[in-house]
């Protein structure tokens, strides 16, 4: 009889053999912090009595991350074997059921904890940098929509090559053992955010989207638990810019 059908994907090929390691990721987040720098003094208006315009925002917030993680995959392609076999690529129904799951865990958790936090800190200091930057320009609706986008889908791509990949690869190149790389990865993902009022939470965030890499060993399944636990605040941020939401 034939084999009956499984959402088990199938165990993940030895990693590959490559030139690459630490080095990379801090040349990667080196590009971040440096195209950052320089498309925001080329969007930045000539008079600081002018608002940023929408473009501005959109351009600022979006295309450094877009850069670092197209730098990730390129050093991939000339130091190794590619994204696919490096960085853990894949893209499948085990991957999605299982970031799934891990995602909606990590919708509740970061909830909870994001009351905690908030009452810690205060409602005033509990907004993330991109909210603020959101909250306090209108944008209209097709840059809105663009930013709920990126927010919701293109960012937790970008940002998961860069950590969970490129950085994971590294560690493990290093012969780290898989749980020590995890921890890592984690507080590393959440300091680069530049945000040290929010790191801890930004731990609690993380760490879901860690254990979808750990326990398949593939990509696929943490960039879709980063879109799940990414999609209320996208849809906040879009609902709030739209004028729909009070900040």
């Amino acid at each position: 009889m034939p084999a009956e059908p499984t959402d088990h994907a199938e165990a993940p090929p030895p990693p590959g053999t490559h030139r690459w390691g630490i080095g990379a990721f801090l040349l990667v987040e080196a590009v971040l912090l440096l195209s950052a720098a320089f498309i925001g003094a080329l969007v930045q208006p000539s008079s600081s009595d002018r608002p940023p315009t929408a473009l501005t925002i959109v351009i600022g917030s979006i295309l450094p991350v877009m850069i670092a993680a197209g730098a990730a995959l390129l050093i991939t392609r000339l130091r190794g074997n590619g994204p696919k076999i490096d960085l853990r690529w894949s893209y499948n129904r085990a991957d999605f059921k299982v970031g799934l799951k891990f995602g909606l865990i990590g919708l509740v958790s970061t909830t909870l904890a994001a009351v905690v936090w908030t009452k810690i800190v205060g409602k005033d200091n509990a907004t993330s940098a991109f909210s603020a930057l959101v909250d306090s320009h209108s944008l209209p609706a097709s840059a809105a929509i663009i930013m709920f986008v990126y927010a919701w889908l293109v960012g937790p791509v970008c940002e998961e090559i860069i950590f969970r990949g490129l950085l994971w690869g590294a560690l493990e190149r290093l012969q780290w053992g898989r749980w020590a790389v995890f921890g890592l990865s984690t507080a590393v993902f959440a300091v680069s955010h530049l945000e040290p009022l929010r790191t801890s939470l930004l731990i609690v965030i993380g760490i879901p989207i860690g254990l979808a890499r750990l326990f398949t060993g593939r990509l696929g399944a943490s960039v879709v638990a980063h879109q799940v636990n990414n999609f209320l605040p996208a849809l906040t941020v879009l609902l709030i810019s739209l004028g729909v939401m009070s900040a």
